[in-house]
């Protein structure tokens, strides 16, 4: 079971989806507003998003992009249109998938099921339950989905981990950016700056930087390596 937070104005259809949620046994939250939405996803979190486009103060769409600036929880749009190029870029902007209204509880139960377990496939890394990584001073707990560096735990976010996990699980290995996107993300293309926002933060929670990295190396137009800081540079001499 899980914990949805619904972002609807719309009070009847609010109450059907809580409803609805509520009696298959998952922990639900509401708000009417896109600020309301952010306010709870940064602060409170959550497992999973449903969100409208019709909100009174912002287009869902903005909306998205502002949760997904915060958080990369899975986010499930819910919309009265149908237009195939609007779902396109939706989708292309960081939505994890859509339902256009109207739909039935179970069709949403269905797809946030779908949702759900490739969050938790994604999450994984491709590795197995019981997996603890360890390079350097990182030691990466897969099951537990914890991480640490020099003893110190590392506060991340699901796609911080996520990205620490599956680079951890291959040291010295230059990964393509297009395997991250498609492994990682889940998604068959996309822009380099998804990749680089998230490389950014995990360098500054990890106490480097991009000009002076110790674990994450950027191999420009190639892709991307974690090392071992101990360990001898690509190519040294013996």
């Amino acid at each position: 079971m899980a914990t949805v937070l619904v972002v609807e104005d719309d009070p009847f259809v609010r109450s059907a989806l809580i409803r609805h949620l509520t009696d298959t046994g998952h922990a639900v939250r509401s708000v009417g507003t896109a600020l309301e939405a952010l306010r709870e996803v940064s602060r409170i979190g959550c497992d999973v998003v449903i969100l409208d486009l019709g909100l009174p103060d912002l287009d869902g769409a903005e909306a998205l992009k502002m949760i997904r600036g915060v958080t990369d929880v899975p986010v499930i749009i819910s919309t009265a249109r149908d237009d195939e190029a609007e779902i396109v870029k939706l989708l292309n902007d960081g939505a994890d998938d859509y339902l256009v209204k109207p739909f039935s509880g179970d069709h949403l139960s269905a797809r946030m099921g779908a949702v759900l377990r490739r969050a938790g496939a994604a999450a994984a890394g491709g590795q197995p339950n019981g997996t603890v990584l360890a390079v350097g001073g990182l030691r990466i707990d897969v099951q537990r989905r914890e991480a640490a560096l020099d003893g110190e735990q590392l506060d991340l976010t699901r796609r911080e981990f996520d990205l620490l996990a599956f680079l951890a699980a291959r040291p010295g290995v230059v990964v393509p950016r297009r395997e991250l996107l498609a492994e990682v993300w889940r998604q068959p293309y996309g822009g380099d700056q998804t990749i680089d926002v998230h490389l950014s933060w995990l360098r500054r929670k990890l106490g480097e930087t991009a000009s002076r990295p110790r674990y994450l190396h950027t191999v420009r137009g190639v892709g991307v390596r974690l090392d071992d800081p101990a360990a001898p540079a690509p190519g040294a001499g013996a």
